[in-house]
């Protein structure tokens, strides 16, 4: 595996740094269950999508779906795996969501090992393993708080998530702050829609993660890890790490050890609970699962998988970036992506339209499209080259494209002709700086001695005497120029 690269954000409180490494559970988004022919579909009426395979009947027997299988190579993959031979085993345990009172699960030899996921930043995080095992059911407990069984009147089981394919990903414990966990769990996200494997819908319960957290001093073995499990929201990562650490470090601060346990974030209250003390393997006797083949892809069929993903995240962002230039807006280039209308933005530049002005418009006006946007792209094309060739001002260009987007398409120059925006002679420009330097002394005066906030003064009663035709940047070149000769 190449190295990681060198990061030293590090979330420290009261010299202790944060440890975090995550397990996210990824349903597939296959057609039918891991072991059965029932439909996988979210939202169907409880206990409809079920078999004798679901309910654990005895006598049933588990035959493995092909395509859960491939996915689940196409996401190893895509997070620069190694595809192996694995096989599958009992993981044993008794609750009311197993009725058989096993998982199956891959234990010892999982489909993926030893991969990594860069972030935007840079950071690298390790990826351990990526394991194929079938989802529980779901327990939903009536009354009480919280929605835990504890203090509860009763509780309702539906088996229609009981045998859904996942794929559980497993981090190395490379994480530093909540940040990193965060845009991991993004990335991470966005390679599993991007490769087709899930939908990744974290308030449907397709993708969930489970963070072991641990602080230490510097330099210090790793320590007691507590996990956070079932953290439902990109958001919720980062508050449940943070609570988490800081929970840890006041044990710590006030001589208490850290019990190994199993934790639930409450959202209500911003704090997370005890649930369990923490399992280790042991306590899950398990032993390869007797009615399951070993599953050993040949290499021409990991090659075919490879040779099928698509351009994946990070690659599109390289590429846009590039395209733009906008290697200071980092932020434009990684929302755009993220909505996917990267794509469009490349499709503006081939209809001759000026990319980077196209990346800018589509971050701030288009966050209702989706990912195809219904604007010709040769309309947008069109705007932008009237915005470079002077013919409109940034202020016009906005209010073009507000039309435009109203009208899913238009003739920029048509629109701006309609409104009356006409390029403004460089005459009548002159003259009304010449207006804004006399009405403005003290401001002009700053500006020359090198205060550089004082050009909105002037910028701004030029835009006002101009009613927002003038060209912002254009104004701003004249005064720096008219300094630069004073």
């Amino acid at each position: 595996m190449s190295e990681k690269a060198a990061d030293t954000e590090v979330w420290t409180s009261n010299g202790y740094e944060l440890v975090v490494g995550l397990e996210v559970h990824v349903e597939l988004l296959t057609r039918t269950k891991l072991f059965s022919g029932s439909p996988n579909h979210f939202g169907d009426d409880p206990n409809t999508n079920i078999d004798p395979v679901s309910l654990g009947l005895p006598g049933a027997l588990p035959v493995l779906n092909r395509q859960a299988v491939e996915l689940a190579m196409r996401l190893g993959l895509a997070l620069n795996c190694t595809i192996q031979r694995s096989t599958f085993a009992r993981k044993n345990y008794f609750y009311p969501d197993m009725p058989k009172a096993y998982q199956i699960s891959q234990y010892d030899e999982p489909i993926s090992v030893d991969g990594w996921l860069d972030l935007p930043s840079g950071f690298r995080v390790g990826i351990e393993r990526g394991h194929l095992e079938e989802d529980t059911g779901k327990s939903t407990h009536m009354g009480g708080a919280g929605g835990r069984i504890h203090g509860s009147d009763y509780s309702l089981i539906d088996f229609n998530r009981a045998g859904v394919p996942l794929v559980e990903i497993v981090s190395r414990p490379d994480i530093r702050t909540p940040e990193q966990a965060k845009a991991y769990v993004s990335e991470l996200r966005a390679i599993l829609i991007a490769v087709g494997a899930s939908d990744a819908k974290m308030e449907e319960g397709s993708m969930r993660v489970d963070a072991n957290v641990s602080v230490r001093l510097p330099g210090a073995e790793l320590g007691t890890r507590c996990e956070v499990k079932n953290v439902n929201s990109i958001r919720s990562v980062g508050r449940a790490i943070e609570y988490e650490a800081q929970r840890q470090v006041g044990m710590l601060e006030a001589g208490e050890s850290i019990r190994q346990e199993t934790r639930h974030w409450d959202e209500n209250d911003g704090r997370t609970h005890t649930l369990r003390s923490k399992e280790d393997a042991d306590d899950y006797r398990y032993f390869q699962e007797p009615d399951l083949v070993v599953v050993d892809p040949d290499v021409g069929w990991i090659e075919t998988v490879r040779s099928s993903l698509p351009v994946l995240p990070a690659a599109r962002r390289q590429l846009l970036a590039e395209l733009t230039g906008q290697t200071t807006d980092a932020e434009a280039v990684l929302v755009v992506t993220e909505r996917g209308q990267d794509e469009y933005v490349l499709s503006v530049a081939q209809a001759g339209g000026d990319a980077a002005r196209a990346l800018v418009h589509v971050k701030e006006a288009f966050a209702e499209q989706g990912d195809d946007p219904s604007i010709p792209a040769a309309d947008l094309a069109k705007l932008t080259s009237l915005e470079i060739d002077g013919a409109l001002t940034a202020t016009q260009a906005k209010q073009v494209l507000a039309e435009i987007v109203a009208g899913n398409g238009g003739d920029a120059a048509a629109i701006a002709a309609s409104k009356g925006f006409e390029a403004m002679d460089d005459s009548e420009l002159q003259s009304m700086i010449d207006g804004a330097i006399s009405a403005q002394a003290d401001a002009w005066a700053k500006f020359c001695a090198g205060d550089g906030k004082a050009m909105g003064a002037l910028v701004g009663a030029v835009m006002k005497a101009s009613r927002g035709q003038a060209d912002g940047k254009a104004v701003t070149a004249i005064l720096n120029e008219r300094r630069q000769n004073t």
